[in-house]
């Protein structure tokens, strides 16, 4: 991707904690972490709410607007 403007992030659940509102192997939307918010994903979990996990949660992957959008729709 050429450009942070035509591409967003997935993050993709390989780990989680019993009280995390986080499905193994499901993908979530990323959304943009405050500086402060280091070695932390700001995704919207299971409850439909954005919360902060560990980064180490997830493996994050790079899609176009485009796949984003039809991910979105899809899920």
């Amino acid at each position: 991707m050429n450009s942070t403007l035509d591409c967003a992030q997935i993050a993709l659940c390989i780990r989680r904690s019993d009280d995390d509102d986080l499905e193994l192997r499901k993908a979530y939307p990323v959304l943009p972490a405050a500086p402060n918010e280091t070695g932390f994903l700001r995704v919207v979990d299971e409850s439909g709410e954005d919360y902060l996990y560990p980064s180490d949660y997830f493996i994050v992957v790079e899609v176009s607007r485009t796949a984003e959008e039809a991910f979105l729709k899809a899920s």
